[in-house]
């Protein structure tokens, strides 16, 4: 999970301008294609020099995505700026037109032309080439649970993805795994009709457990709690990382945790919300798969390890969040109160951290909550947690 694909080149936007995206902008960016690099663009820092001879004297705007990446940030870094150019601009026209049209529209929109101005660019995540172990027909290790694309961990990309590997991976696999999970399905009809239709009722989601929009102080805070977790990725787990940034993130996490976790939990079922539990629990894999590897190996380049360690094996989480971390003293740290239709969060200095609006629960206790899961779950219990893995370079 460590394994996360930054692109080096995306569209950078100023800040409140319509598109704005790149490292800390919107959750969607423009991308432009390596094959401008490949075309003869090249890397510039905000005076106009060459960058790419400091680092990659050999293969320059050719050289990987990982080690370009870091060099626009080191330049980024060490002078303050927002970002670097990428110049085309040197090429004839009519080729840089014909070959990149979607590219000179998108920036035209900025009022760029790249046939005569440089382009703005900055990393930007891109791809995740670890995620759920999945096997060679997509089958995990919970029965019945087949993942393919980018949610698996197929091996296809080692510790630095290729650009059409993504392809394979969502195309050939998701065709590989499409028959076996189809098998298990009309298997599981056959001969488990009766335990099926006994989950599908006894999953309670009507009343307080009913799904509903997020509304008022609830709205405000996952929205200001999605973009806490988004800002401490970037700074814990972004192109360079640090051991003592990646521990204070884990930490972090764990509290969001089970804040989300409290307010899940005396709210109710809402899309938002679910969301956000979802981003803290893969946030929280990255970081501890991150601290796992003490070395740097293609995608994960670690400040405090900056070569690759001899026999490294690979990153696997195979076990829950709470028996990982200590969530008890997390707990004890953030008190939580249901009182009046709201749930407050208080920090250990006794202020205020969030108060999420549940009117309309009806006084639920939270035993009512967790109605139906406990004997409908009991035979899956030791299958509960997904392993996640993330594997070395290929041989």
């Amino acid at each position: 999970m460590e394994f996360v694909q930054f692109h080096p080149t995306a569209l950078y936007s100023p800040p409140g301008s319509a598109g704005e995206g790149g490292a800390a902008g919107a959750e969607r960016t423009f991308l432009i294609t390596e094959a401008v690099r490949g075309e003869g663009g090249l890397l510039l820092n905000m005076k106009g020099e060459r960058l790419m001879p400091k680092y990659d004297a050999t293969r320059l705007e050719l050289a990987p995505r990982d080690v370009v990446a870091r060099a626009i940030q080191d330049q980024m870094l060490s002078f303050s700026d927002p970002h670097v150019w990428l110049d085309i601009s040197h090429k004839p026209s009519s080729d840089v037109l014909e070959h990149f049209p979607n590219i000179a529209a998108r920036c035209a929109q900025q009022g760029i032309d790249i046939t005569r101005d440089p382009i703005p660019v900055l990393p930007a995540q891109h791809y995740m080439c670890g995620g759920v172990a999945a096997g060679l027909r997509g089958e995990t290790s919970v029965q019945g649970l087949f993942a393919c694309g980018e949610v698996a961990c197929s091996g296809l990309h080692g510790a630095n993805r290729l650009a059409s590997n993504s392809l394979l991976e969502g195309l050939v696999f998701a065709d590989r795994a499409a028959g076996p999970s189809v098998a298990h399905a009309e298997y599981a009809s056959r001969n488990c009709g009766r335990q099926l239709h006994y989950a599908a009722a006894s999953a309670d989601f009507s009343g307080p457990r009913a799904a509903r929009p997020l509304a008022g102080a609830t709205a405000d805070w996952v929205a200001a709690k999605r973009g806490e977790v988004r800002n401490l990725m970037w700074e814990a787990c972004g192109i360079v990382r640090h051991t003592a940034a990646l521990q204070r993130a884990q930490a972090q996490l764990a509290a969001a945790y089970v804040e989300v976790k409290a307010v899940y939990k005396h709210y109710g079922v809402n899309t938002q919300l679910v969301e956000l539990m979802n981003l803290v629990t893969v946030a929280e894999l990255i970081v501890s798969c991150a601290l796992q590897r003490r070395e740097s190996r293609g995608l994960h380049y670690s400040a405090d390890f900056p070569t690759p360690a001899a026999g490294s094996a690979p990153s696997v989480i195979s076990s829950s969040l709470k028996s990982r971390l200590d969530l008890e003293a997390v707990r004890g740290s953030i008190g939580v109160s249901s009182s009046n239709g709201f749930v407050s969060l208080i920090t250990p200095g006794g202020g205020m951290a969030a108060s999420a609006g549940v009117t309309g629960i009806g006084g639920a206790s939270s035993g009512s909550s967790q109605r139906g899961v406990g004997s409908a779950s009991k035979k899956g219990a030791a299958l509960r947690d997904l392993s996640v893995r993330s594997f070395n370079e290929p041989e």
